[in-house]
């Protein structure tokens, strides 16, 4: 992502395609839901699609430029009562906030929201290995995350991703497990997996307890 919104907003990747229809199918998963709130939306692809499928869609986010709905952090959503809605979807979002505010983020997200989505994205460099024979949907994915274990998150500094983000799946402390571990206390994790349309994300989808 550019740090410049105005050329950030103009781009368009494959990648942003593939996480809005990982969004779809998860939320599709969920069964009967309508109200979304989507943190982050970003370019809006995945608000369209939404849109389009009839769901209820408000969006939320700090930047005022992004046109939002509401003004806001994913620390913060006092502006909204206890479940109000069915899903809340924050999709490369919590990396943004320092480590000192993502419990309570999380608590916020199981708060207001029934579902979540929480996409993240993964450090290092991947190397992949796909294989899709065209037989009965198989799609098998081999991976192998690289990541340099001396290269740790700074509490008060953002230092991946272009100076955007405090900490990333895989950097020390921050491995799949151990982020899974932050959401158990408020979430039941219903899947977690590697995105195999966007290799580099790494998604949650989760029930309020």
């Amino acid at each position: 992502m550019s740090l410049d919104i105005a050329q950030w907003s103009q781009q368009l990747h494959i990648s942003n395609f593939a996480n809005a229809y990982a969004e779809f199918r998860d939320v599709a998963s969920l069964g009967n839901v309508s109200r979304i709130l989507v943190i982050g939306p970003g370019q809006g692809l995945d608000c369209a699609v939404f849109r389009w499928r009839g769901y209820q869609v408000t969006t939320l986010d700090i930047d005022d430029r992004l046109n939002p709905d509401f003004i806001g952090s994913a620390h913060d959503l006092s502006m909204f009562e206890d479940k109000s809605f069915d899903v809340v979807i924050a999709s490369h979002v919590l990396e943004h906030l320092p480590p000192a505010y993502l419990d309570r983020a999380i608590a916020e997200l199981a708060r207001v929201a029934h579902h979540a989505l929480v996409y993240l994205p993964v450090g290092g460099r991947i190397m992949r290995f796909r294989v899709m024979p065209g037989l009965l949907g198989w799609d098998w994915t081999i991976a192998m995350h690289l990541c340099n274990p001396f290269y740790r998150p700074d509490p008060g500094k953002p230092r991946f991703c272009e100076g955007e983000h405090y900490w990333e799946i895989g950097r020390p402390g921050y491995s799949r497990r151990k982020v899974a571990a932050r959401f158990e206390p408020h979430f039941r994790i219903r899947s977690m997996y590697w995105n195999p349309d966007w290799i580099m994300s790494f998604n949650f989808v989760l029930s309020a307890r």
